[in-house]
């Protein structure tokens, strides 16, 4: 379950919460514009980064809680100084909100994750490895695999299971904008993904990113098969192969998962 869905299931059967937002930033500063706590009177979920400026703010909010809900919202600006301890050097305006099972509605609405969907296709190990580390991050997945079973049985909200048989069938419905990353248990399957998504991006040009997994080696052979199947060498530019940030020797599913998802932090949101 991600911090947004943990927050709505216990407004409905506790006392009201005070979310904490930043609300705007100038200068250098912890967290971005967007970025929320939600303070109960006996435990805080998320964060707006940490130190001095969190605990203040971490006080205040329970010093809301503690009033009741005459003053249901405010906003404070925060230098981050000498007077915080903290020697950023820049300034964060902090809008503080008491929230009750009543705004869980909203909230849904605001609160929700911005960031481009990822299509992952395979179930495997490095394939579940990577979904445990996105779901901290609150990185909606589409998740395919041609096998039955093959996921397992709790995953948070973030994340949405098909089964495809064929897999590669399931790539002209993928969402417009949406990162793909292909490590199937097949390389047969492989590249019949790789192929959908190429063809998909010579008529739609919406796959801002098409990940493979595998060697050089692997990409060398795929390329000759792809150009026997009629792309071109600008298309098959469009293909990362191998994936993850280079440097990485270690090849844990976990190590690999870390540097797959550390790429795709790096693409950043923009379409």
């Amino acid at each position: 379950m991600n911090t947004l869905s943990l927050l709505l299931s216990r407004l409905p059967a506790e006392a009201p919460a005070v979310l904490v937002s930043v609300q705007a930033t100038r200068g250098s500063v912890p967290r971005e514009a967007g970025t929320w706590m939600a303070v109960f009177a006996d435990t805080v979920l998320g964060t707006i980064g940490g130190g001095r400026l969190e605990w203040d703010a971490l006080a205040h909010a329970r010093s809301m809680l503690d009033r009741g809900t005459a003053a249901a919202e405010q906003t404070l600006r925060y230098p981050l100084g000498p007077s915080l301890g903290q020697c950023c050097g820049g300034e964060v305006h902090l809008r503080y909100t008491v929230v009750t099972s009543a705004d869980a509605p909203a909230l849904r609405l605001r609160l929700a994750t911005r960031q481009p969907a990822l299509a992952l296709f395979g179930g495997g190990h490095v394939g579940r490895a990577l979904v445990q580390v996105l779901t901290t991050l609150d990185m909606p997945v589409h998740w395919i695999d041609s096998r039955d079973e093959i996921f397992p049985g709790a995953l948070p909200d973030t994340v949405h299971c098909e089964h495809s048989d064929p897999v590669h069938a399931a790539v002209p419905a993928l969402a417009a904008g949406s990162r793909v990353l292909v490590m199937s248990f097949s390389h047969a399957e492989d590249l019949d993904i790789v192929a959908a998504c190429l063809a998909r991006q010579r008529t739609q040009a919406d796959l801002p990113y098409v990940g493979l997994i595998g060697s050089k080696t692997k990409w060398a052979s795929f390329r000759a098969r792809l150009q026997a199947r009629g792309f071109s060498e600008s298309e098959l530019q469009h293909i990362t192969c191998p994936i993850g940030i280079p440097g990485i020797a270690d090849k844990r599913p976990e190590a690999i998962a870390i540097a797959v998802a550390a790429q795709l932090l790096l693409l950043g949101n923009t379409p």
